[in-house]
């Protein structure tokens, strides 16, 4: 798969699925690519990679196929032209709470290398010359993602998704609890209507819905129902921590040492 499909597949609701990679090791990508994902997600907002780690994990699973979704670490159109120049296949901007800050993310996935005034004012809705427009919608290919992660984002959500150059909206799950006052009550009626709020109405809008979440497929299949067509499951460090302690527990078993301690999942709350 590539950006475009990527985006297309956003917009017309088909269902894909990814996680995110936080292992750097050049070993690591054969083994991902073995496993079947449409996408991965690159997490510079929380995870630790620097510039030249990230540019080659993004030209690495792109020629796989696998197009590197990488979240930046704020809403700043410079980190994403710098993650979209290191060869990331879309953009996904944390914290998303106006519609403001969604256009100002389009400048720099949708129209780029235009930047200062002419891009102020293509924003505004002044359209360039013809031969720059479509020079600008065959080059920036890429999909644009914004976080759904607040209250405030959720009211105001209508004005986010009219922004046209937005491709699809994807559920912090972590800050989006916590902003309801319900941290980490994943299965609390209130956050679950929130989730759905967000899902429906970007779904109704035409554009790409997801989630990344931790918990298990099952959990994964609920937020599916309520339209999430973008699914960001868990991590290669919690799926490794689950099958490690999973496989340990049944070999000291076997080896006649009796149920050990099972461990604490790995505290990634993002």
């Amino acid at each position: 798969m590539n950006s475009p499909t990527l985006a297309q597949r956003l917009r017309t609701g088909q269902t894909m699925v990814g996680t995110l990679i936080a292992s750097t090791s050049p070993v690591w990508s054969q083994t991902v690519a073995a496993c079947g994902l449409d996408f991965v997600f690159l997490d510079t907002e929380h995870i630790p990679l620097d510039r030249a780690q990230l540019g080659w994990m993004c030209q690495t699973y792109s020629r796989m196929g696998l197009p590197p979704l990488v979240r930046v670490p704020s809403p700043d159109p410079f980190a994403a032209s710098m993650a979209l120049d290191a060869g990331a296949g879309g953009i996904i901007a944390p914290y998303i709470e106006c519609a403001a800050q969604v256009r100002t993310m389009a400048g720099a996935v949708k129209f780029r290398p235009v930047k200062g005034e002419r891009l102020a004012r293509r924003l505004d809705g002044e359209m360039f010359e013809p031969a720059l427009e479509d020079y600008l919608r065959r080059r920036n290919v890429e999909p644009l993602i914004v976080n759904i992660e607040s209250v405030p984002a959720i009211r105001a959500l209508d004005d986010i998704l009219a922004v046209p150059e937005l491709d699809a909206v994807l559920i912090g799950p972590h800050d989006l609890s916590c902003s309801l006052g319900l941290p980490e009550q994943y299965d609390h009626p209130e956050f679950l209507r929130a989730c759905e709020t967000i899902l429906r109405r970007a779904r109704a809008a035409g554009m790409g819905a997801g989630i990344h979440f931790f918990g298990p497929p099952e959990a994964m299949a609920r937020f599916h129902s309520m339209g999430a067509n973008l699914l960001i499951h868990a991590s290669d460090l919690t799926l490794f921590q689950r099958a490690l302690c999973s496989d340990l527990q049944t070999l000291r078993a076997l080896c006649g040492q009796g149920k050990s301690a099972t461990a604490q999942p790995a505290e990634l709350h993002i």
